[in-house]
């Protein structure tokens, strides 16, 4: 099993950016799919991007694409999450995930390891 820990999150008004981190320690970190979700007050916890251990694979939620990056440092075991252009929208508990997969799975239930969550406003 691995751990995260997400950092990064905070208030930031709408057409500004913020970028994320996912710091892992406990297991392999390298050989993990990472994931970023979101989760909205009474919703559900929806996909945002993910990427496999070598960062060459990465897929985006279509209402992302364009404006946020997903990468890895597997030196430094942590996972990015680069979000431009953000809209309010955007306003959600962001939870880092991981998965021992070669694939880059959208659905939650793919993954075994979580975050407690990171906060995210956008003001608009």
């Amino acid at each position: 099993q691995v751990q995260l820990v997400e950092s990064g999150g905070g208030l930031v008004q709408a057409g500004g950016s913020l970028r994320l981190s996912c710091a892992a320690s406990g297991r392999t970190f390298s050989s993990y799919t990472m994931a970023w979700f979101r989760q909205a007050p009474g919703k559900e916890r929806d996909f945002v991007a993910a990427i496999v251990w070598s960062g060459r694979s990465t897929r985006y939620a279509d209402s992302v694409k364009g404006r946020f990056t997903i990468s890895r440092d597997n030196g430094k075991n942590t996972v990015y999450l680069q979000m431009n252009s953000l809209k309010p929208d955007a306003t959600a508990v962001y939870y880092c995930a991981a998965a021992q997969s070669g694939t880059t799975a959208q659905l939650p239930t793919a993954y075994n390891n979580w975050g407690r969550g990171t906060q995210v406003t956008v003001s608009g």
